[in-house]
């Protein structure tokens, strides 16, 4: 796994053990095809920092395990399944390099396979025995999905900030909030430090979304497991985009594309333009800024280990290289 390398790794490597044998369970004994291919869901693995910052939050409370483990168990599971539904919803046949459901099966199967890890996610939830915790991950649940019916619906040739944050904070920051934030439920933890800990995840997982958007720019296409510039292709704007838009405001590429083009050599040529221009140290920096605020909210938690360690994980996420 990609993280041994970081010592905020280190500190949950054993509890992130049990999380992985908790996500096994999710694997069904049938039919065989949706066993397969839900196992290979759970092993490719991924960067697993969202279990990992709830197993840090959970320390840093002094969360009973079992119910940590839980609470990580359930937001990676409703993370796999909000990538089951994202790349039917996108249309996307790779992920990662391997090919997706939905380019295998029908919308039907996929997305009833997405709505059995739902169900799973919830049930890794309830086991915490926590009402507080159910409630705000049925409400984080909300938030995802709603996300996904406005991209559907508006989403896409939307070029602004005001809709590129508000995508942002459905599709990747709700759920790094609710992993910092609900292992304060679970704890003694006062609710001036609990709020602190769901506003470090939520900057966290926004600056993470800004990193991958510049990544789907700047990244090698075999890490990545898509083209480069995939998002731009599918009309959708993100921070490199935007911040290009607003240095360039009289680009023609740029004004074709926000009217709706998908001709392949102006996504072409925009595309490199973007990865050549200022954008992406821009986009970059606005990245760092709000690491930069998950650092001041950090500070109102105590020092110990696992505050330093949560402090390195939101140093990684730009730092990282896919």
């Amino acid at each position: 796994m990609e993280l041994t390398a970081v010592t905020f790794f280190d500190l949950v490597r054993d509890d992130l053990n049990l999380v992985e044998a908790q996500l096994r369970t999710t694997i069904p004994a049938e039919p065989e095809a949706v066993s397969v291919a839900v196992a290979r869901l759970i092993n490719a693995g991924g960067k697993r920092l969202r279990p990992v910052l709830a197993l840090l939050a959970g320390r840093l409370f002094e969360c009973d395990l079992d119910r940590s483990v839980c609470v990580a168990a359930a937001v990676e599971t409703l993370h796999t399944a909000t990538l089951v539904h994202d790349d039917l919803v996108d249309g996307s046949l790779l992920r990662r390099g391997i090919r997706t459901l939905n380019s295998q099966w029908s919308p039907s199967v996929t997305v009833l396979t997405g709505d059995y890890l739902f169900a799973r996610a919830a049930a890794f939830a309830a086991r915490t025995d926590s009402i507080a915790v159910v409630r705000e991950f049925s409400d984080s649940l909300q938030v995802i999905i709603q996300g996904e019916i406005n991209q559907m619906f508006a989403g896409r040739g939307q070029a602004s900030r005001q809709a590129y944050f508000k995508r942002i904070y459905a599709k990747t920051a709700v759920l790094f909030a609710l992993s910092a934030h609900t292992p304060a439920l679970l704890s003694c933890a006062s609710e001036r430090v609990g709020e602190a800990l769901r506003t470090f995840g939520r900057e966290v997982g926004i600056a993470f979304q800004i990193m991958d958007d510049i990544l789907d720019f700047t990244g090698d296409e075999a890490k990545l497991g898509k083209p480069v510039g995939s998002d731009l292709r599918q009309g959708l704007f993100t921070l490199p985009s935007l911040c290009y838009m607003e240095s360039n405001p009289d680009d023609a590429d740029m004004a074709a594309v926000i009217n709706g083009s998908r001709n392949a050599r102006t996504l072409a040529r925009l595309t490199q333009a973007i990865r050549q221009s200022s954008a992406i140290s821009k986009a970059r920096q606005e990245a760092e800024a709000y690491v930069a605020r998950a650092h001041a909210a950090l500070a109102l938690a105590p020092d110990s280990a696992q505050r330093r360690a949560l402090a390195e994980m939101a140093d990684y996420v730009i730092r990282r290289e896919q």
